[in-house]
């Protein structure tokens, strides 16, 4: 098992203050999301786990960026709306952030150094990036929108999971099933 992560403060979108300690004891998903992506339909495969999980201890945590492609332009406020208007979002969204490079924010910056490796087929999505014309992040840094890090209760990170692994992927829901039982 993987050391615990440090407490980190979080901003939420709405600018309130939170912290990763005050969801200790919890099986977090934390998820950097984007409004105008291909993936942008996972908020709703999301939000079916928080439904399905939630009464057992499981969280997800949306971080926004618009570190891929300008795919989240939009402001804090646009986004919360963006996200309760079109997937009726329930899972605490946090403000706007850079997850890549020498200024991602702390929690990101923690989370990559504690899994630098993703599970799923992330060379596929490579592959797909690049025959777009894109340059795809190598490892440790977070690969494209809607990258998944799976926390257990203790605050460890029990794993990574790329962006094409969709919330519904039986090795995500198996990751989540294991930690919650844990």
């Amino acid at each position: 098992m993987s050391t615990p992560l440090p407490d980190i403060a979080l901003t939420r979108g709405d600018g309130s203050p939170d912290s990763l300690a005050a969801h200790r004891g919890n099986v977090l998903l934390v998820v950097n999301t984007a409004s105008k992506c291909s993936l942008t339909p996972q908020y709703d495969g999301l939000e079916a786990l928080r439904a399905k999980y939630g009464a057992r201890g499981f969280e997800i945590l949306g971080f926004p960026a618009n570190d891929f492609g300008a795919q989240e332009p939009g402001t804090d406020d646009e986004i919360q709306e963006f996200c309760q208007v079109n997937y009726k979002v329930s899972f605490p969204l946090f403000r706007k952030d850079t997850v890549v490079g020498p200024d991602k924010q702390p929690l990101y910056a923690a989370l990559t150094a504690a899994a630098p490796e993703k599970q799923g087929d992330a060379a596929a999505w490579r592959k797909l990036l690049s025959d777009h014309g894109m340059t795809p992040n190598a490892d440790p840094e977070v690969l494209w929108n809607f990258e998944k890090f799976l926390i257990n209760r203790d605050g460890s990170v029990a794993g990574r999971f790329s962006p094409n692994v969709a919330p519904d992927d039986t090795a995500l829901v198996g990751a989540i099933e294991t930690a919650l039982g844990a």
